[in-house]
């Protein structure tokens, strides 16, 4: 099974401050069709004006990624991390039974541009959790990196499911491919540039499921970042 998901068809929320595309249901943005792939439930691709951010607000039973692609997100939480998150670094904050934490742009001249990224915990009530690692561009340059998984092996920072997240960086002849085990499935999101998933040709903000393939092959890109979850 192969589905194609186009970016001019996500959702889409204008605040001013921010500028949000939704890939699955999410706050006003509601489609039954879209409600999420297995455990992975929210890609937001969020733009924040400059001193601008989400308020300080409350979340639980829930693993929270934030890879951030331009400018610096400033965070902050009710377990007393803070700090600023840039390009290359990965944060993944475990909500359980429930943490409080803002998220702001972290200049009052640039906007920052970040992916938030919710994925289901196998269990819920667990006690909240911090966690935040880096991964330069020459360690996703023409492989599949992996930045999170539920072991955290490789480095990769540690979630509460059984899913696998791996970012790659392809251009001109690189390629990667991905040997997908039976009874799972992939996620692929390109968040820029352009690439061929299976001979599918995407571009920024697309993205594409993958069941009962036995592999993943992404290639043909042109300055293309994707994003691909092995999910159960």
């Amino acid at each position: 099974m192969i589905e194609i998901r186009r970016s001019q068809d996500r959702g889409h929320a204008q605040h001013g401050w921010l500028d949000s595309f939704h890939s699955f249901s999410f706050a006003d943005y509601q489609d039954p069709a879209h409600m999420g792939f297995g455990p992975l439930r929210v890609i937001n691709e969020d733009r924040v004006q400059p001193g601008r951010g989400f308020g300080t607000h409350s979340h639980r039973d829930m693993e929270i990624i934030s890879y951030v692609l331009e400018g610096g997100l400033a965070h902050k939480d009710s377990m007393g991390n803070g700090s600023v998150i840039r390009p290359g670094d990965v944060q993944r904050m475990s909500a359980g039974t429930g943490v409080a934490h803002s998220e702001y742009n972290a200049s009052d001249r640039e906007g920052v541009h970040f992916l938030q990224i919710w994925i289901e915990p196998r269990e819920r009530g667990i006690r909240p959790s911090y966690e935040e690692k880096r991964f330069d561009d020459a360690s996703k340059r023409g492989r599949l990196r992996l930045i999170a998984s539920a072991d955290g092996r490789d480095g990769s920072v540690t979630i509460h499911q059984d899913a696998s997240l791996y970012a790659a960086l392809v251009d001109g002849d690189e390629s990667v491919e991905f040997e997908q085990q039976p009874g799972r499935r992939a996620y692929v999101h390109v968040i820029r540039g352009e690439v061929e998933v299976n001979g599918q040709p995407l571009g920024a903000g697309d993205a594409i499921k993958l069941a009962n393939e036995s592999r993943v092959r992404i290639g043909r890109g042109k300055n293309a970042e994707v994003l691909l979850f092995d999910l159960a």
